[in-house]
């Protein structure tokens, strides 16, 4: 009878025991009681063969560091973005990251996660809010260097001609931190030169599809134009169709300098249709999820991390291109 009675009194602890650690989160913010780190990520959208490369770089190294990754597609709309954000803080993850589509308006959001004690990550874009304590870092890419990249490629390039050389701009999304900061960085260099002159600068959206609409609308109110400078790839990409449309050869009659380096970009370099590419590599799965594990240990990680990054010509992206990976 006693051996029944104490084998009573132990099933019964042990069950007691199992509820309470179903029940308690450990302290953390995560929505399980396991020690597996579940992030809550919003991207942008799918505007690009680039942000298309992030997201797989993202899921993939997610899967394979173990971590639970709650993903939302916030197709290219600031506010899509705030609902999920809002979303992963009831759903108490234990990491929130984000590639904010633009710069501004991301306050009350972010000291929302800051209350409920979820720590956030900025990936591939900054955001301007004075507060810097509302995240813990951002991941990705300079910007302003790659715009500085892109101009001194072009001064190089018409080194030594007086000839006015004319530009036209096409620009990433309005108010993204890449369309700003590209910019900036572009005019930094050539503002030396009065040779150079922006005829023309309008938005594509970082689409391909927006690239050639707004280049089919400059070839046809710009009557010289010199050299593209597009924001992304994509964007140079749609702007090629629309140039040989009107029967000019990209890369020779119109000089192209673009931003990314994927794939499709890296082909059309090879080709002679692009003449210079600014790499900005989407492939920030693996150091976020180092990030992500670090900032959820409570480790202290630095406020700005940058991506290794480099630049092409049409003889490097041959070489490159047989192991591209995005």
């Amino acid at each position: 009878m006693l051996k029944k009675i104490s084998a009573a009194l132990a099933g019964g602890l042990l069950l007691a025991s199992t509820l309470a650690g179903c029940g308690d989160d450990g302290g953390g913010s995560g929505s399980s009681g396991d020690d597996k780190i579940t992030l809550g990520f919003a991207q942008v959208g799918a505007e690009s063969g680039w942000r298309t490369a992030n997201t797989k770089s993202i899921q993939e190294s997610a899967a394979a560091e173990g971590i639970e990754l709650k993903f939302n597609d916030g197709q290219g709309k600031q506010e899509n973005q705030i609902k999920a954000i809002r979303s992963f803080i009831t759903q108490r993850v234990d990491v929130i990251a984000f590639s904010p589509v633009v710069e501004s308006g991301w306050d009350p959001v972010l000291k929302e996660a800051k209350d409920a004690g979820i720590p956030v990550i900025l990936t591939d874009r900054a955001v301007d809010s004075k507060d810097t304590s509302l995240y813990k870092t951002f991941l990705g890419s300079d910007f302003v260097e790659e715009g500085k990249k892109a101009g001194e490629w072009l001064v190089k390039e018409y080194e030594g001609k007086s000839d006015p050389v004319n530009i036209v701009e096409l620009q990433g999304t309005p108010g993204a931190a890449p369309a700003i900061d590209r910019k900036e960085g572009f005019e930094e260099v050539i503002k030396a030169d009065p040779k150079f002159k922006i005829v023309a600068s309008q938005t594509g959206k970082f689409e391909r599809t927006g690239g050639k609409q707004t280049m089919e609308t400059m070839l046809q109110s710009v009557k010289d134009i010199d050299v593209l400078y597009a924001h992304n790839d994509d964007m140079g990409l749609g702007a090629i169709e629309a140039i040989e449309a009107a029967g000019k050869k990209p890369g020779q009659d119109i000089k192209i300098i673009t931003v990314d380096a994927v794939k499709d970009g890296m082909t059309a370099l090879s080709e002679g249709k692009i003449n210079y590419i600014v790499e900005c590599s989407p492939l920030l799965g693996p150091q976020l999820m180092d990030l992500v594990k670090k900032v959820n240990n409570k480790e202290e990680v630095p406020t700005r991390i940058l991506t290794e990054e480099t630049t092409f010509t049409p003889e490097q992206a041959k070489e490159a291109l047989p192991n591209r990976k995005y």
